[in-house]
Order: structure tokens, then sequence, then C-alpha cells
């Protein structure tokens, strides 16, 4: 399986998200259902147990040889021995931050607009997160971009897109026909009552055929 196909449905995931079962718990369920991708998303908070629970997370992702992405830092990243990096637009310039890793780390960028979008491919992100595709509680400063912005960001740029915000299982076909190549997702696992089973119809979902 190649990285583009590892991310087919990403788990974004911090340890506030988490508000049934363990965070650590949650990310081995996940696995365990298939998903191949793990972003860790902690914004605030004491590094130490910060890293704590990266180096918990980098352990069950290379035990089910899934990727592990960190958010926003990329000496976090770098701390973790993690796969990629996933910046904002206000984090470190992608150009700075291609000079500091090897050249199978990857790097992913949040894109808001077509603008933006082609300006990251230029910089030579690896793939791009676009969203808000539907409206989201767990973001509260996303920008709601639309299933119409998903479409014209596709038309615009070659690279792998990643749907973020709001996406459920029922929307992932409206997600794939209007070009995305993976979702992202929080709460729909996060937030369950069976993280394992929630992640395993997600996966399923976006396997099926159109």
């Amino acid at each position: 399986m190649n990285w583009i196909d590892q991310l087919a449905v990403y788990l974004v995931i911090g340890r506030k998200d988490c508000t049934i079962h363990p965070p650590i718990e949650v990310v081995k369920q996940a696995l365990s259902a298939g998903v191949k991708t793990i972003q860790l998303r902690e914004k605030k908070g004491n590094m130490r147990e910060i890293i704590q629970f990266g180096q918990e997370i980098r352990k069950l992702t290379l035990e089910y040889h899934a990727l592990f992405f960190v958010n926003d830092r990329l000496d976090l990243a770098q701390i973790l021995e993690a796969d990629g990096v996933h910046l904002g637009q206000d984090d470190i310039p992608i150009e700075e931050g291609k000079k500091l890793v090897p050249p199978t780390f990857k790097i992913g960028i949040s894109a808001g607009s077509v603008k933006e979008a082609i300006e990251a491919e230029k910089q030579g992100a690896d793939y791009i997160g676009v969203g808000s595709i539907y409206p989201t509680v767990t973001k509260e400063d996303a920008k709601w971009l639309g299933i119409d912005g998903l479409k014209m960001i596709r038309q615009s740029v070659t690279l792998p897109i990643v749907a973020i915000g709001g996406i459920q299982k029922e929307n992932i076909p409206e997600c794939k026909e209007n070009g995305a190549n993976s979702i992202a997702v929080v709460s729909a696992i996060t937030r369950s009552n069976n993280p394992y089973q929630s992640a395993k119809e997600l996966v399923e979902r976006w396997g099926a055929k159109l």
C-alpha cells in the first residue's frame, strides 16, 4: 500500500477529543479497524505529557504499519520520529520545513481556498487538507468551505486531497465524487461509544464502490 492510499481514513486526535474512552484506546481501536493514518493534534498542554502520548501513538502506528503525523509542530514531529507534519497557513513555510527533514518525510498543509491550494502545490506540499466541508464542532475557527469548494480545489491542483470537517459515513460518497483522495475525521471516531465499529464503518464505506 502506498502512502496516499494509507491516507484513506485519517484520524485526527487530541486527548480532549475523547469524551468516552481513553485516548490511546481510541487510537488502538481505530487502527485495529483499518485506519492507516493518525494525526496527533494537541494545541495546548504539558509538553512532557504530549510527548508521552505521542510516543504511545508512534508505537501503535508502527505495530499496525500506519502513518503518524503531528499537527503544526515540526519540532515535535521530529522528536516523535513521525512520518510527517500537517501545517496550518500560519505555521512554518513548507519550503523551510523541507530543508529540515529527510525526503521521505511528508508535509501536508491546510487549504481553505483555491488560492491557498495552488500556493501549497507550488511550495511543494505532499498533500492538502481541505475544509471544512461540512459544519463541525471540533474546530471552532474552521472556515466553512462546502462541497462546492472541495470541487473547485480539486479542479485546480493535482495534490492528494484530504477532506475534513463534519464528515460522517453518510457523506463519504459525496466527498469522493467531488475529488477527495481521503477523509479526515475527529468526532466520528473519538466521541463514538464504539470507536472500533465506527472506524470500521468509515473504512468500509470509503472502500466501497460508488
